[in-house]
């Protein structure tokens, strides 16, 4: 059977999704995507090509509220279901709720863990082991809603960053679990299965203050947050007056040195010591400046970060 589909999302896994769903037989109504932006949207550009409807808006609430013309412009489209493939804005209940299926919505965790924005940096900052994809239905609170596929797990890596962990591991995951969900909901087997509130866990988004480097910490803490953190926002500290952001990050053995003292480069990574261990980094970027291998950033044996 297939299904009238108002689709959300960005960026190249929004563009695969939307593929895997057309593959499937089924009818996109519409397409969501964020406004225009200095770099081009794979998935707007999909959607123009296949001349499939596209909107493009910042916002879908104003002042707390559903802002009345969005609502009847999806109303519009007649969707049967919503699919929110890599959605950043806050979709409201006459939106989420107003196809006769609901909506189905992608998130980068083994839900009911890890909810929240930034699901992939915090799953590496707090350490743990492994990590997976689940298509749920949304509800008013936040991934909190009935399960309908989850894939995983698969192991999370001692090198492991956000951009790794998510495209190498996580995201041909997540373009599958879309699809089998929407084809579940089409032929009328899908099963939604209550989140075990038990296991649940949440993190907010992750800013400057969680990402900055406090070197009263412990090394393999500090090489999480670093690894966690990249490649946004960047784990960071002082270099001086100077702010330091800390990219490709290794856990190495420990070098001696006081903890934030800089203890030589080796094959072109930049050593830090760090309490019970070493943080080796590929990349930094000073200020406001572009990210530079850091064997190339002047730092040298002796200096401190702070």
């Amino acid at each position: 059977m297939s299904l009238r589909i108002a689709f959300f999302g960005q960026a190249a896994f929004g563009r695969d999704a939307l593929l895997r769903v057309l593959e499937s037989g089924h009818e996109v109504v519409g397409v969501y995507t964020p406004p225009e932006a200095s770099r081009p949207d794979p998935l707007a550009e999909e959607a123009a090509a296949r001349s499939l409807p596209l909107f493009r808006h910042k916002r879908f609430r104003r002042k707390g509220a559903a802002i009345p013309e969005l609502v009847k412009e999806h109303a519009a489209l007649g969707a049967e279901l919503n699919v929110l493939a890599f959605v950043t804005v806050i979709l409201p209940g006459e939106v989420v709720d107003a196809p006769r299926h609901g909506s189905l919505c992608f998130h980068p965790s083994l839900l009911p863990e890890y909810r929240g924005g930034n699901a992939l940096a915090w799953q590496i900052m707090l350490g743990a082991e492994q990590a997976g994809v689940t298509v749920f239905r949304p509800d008013e609170g936040v991934d909190t809603g009935p399960i309908v596929v989850q894939k995983g797990p698969v192991p999370i890596g001692p090198t492991d960053t956000q951009a790794s962990l998510y495209f190498d591991k996580l995201y041909a995951l997540g373009v599958d679990a879309i699809a089998e969900a929407v084809d579940a909901v089409a032929n009328g087997s899908v099963r939604y299965a209550p989140q075990d509130e038990s296991r649940a866990s949440h993190q907010g988004l992750v800013g400057d203050e969680d990402a900055r480097i406090d070197w009263s910490r412990e090394a393999p803490e500090l090489d999480r947050q670093v690894r966690g953190c990249d490649p946004s926002p960047g784990a960071w500290a002082l270099r001086g007056d100077d702010e330091l952001r800390l990219f490709d990050g290794r856990l190495e053995p420990d070098r001696g040195g006081q903890p934030g003292e800089v203890v030589g480069i080796l094959d072109g990574r930049l050593l830090v010591a760090a309490r019970g261990g070493c943080l080796s980094l590929g990349r930094v970027r000073i200020g406001k400046g572009k990210k530079q291998p850091a064997a190339e950033a002047g730092l040298e044996r002796g200096d401190r970060l702070t």
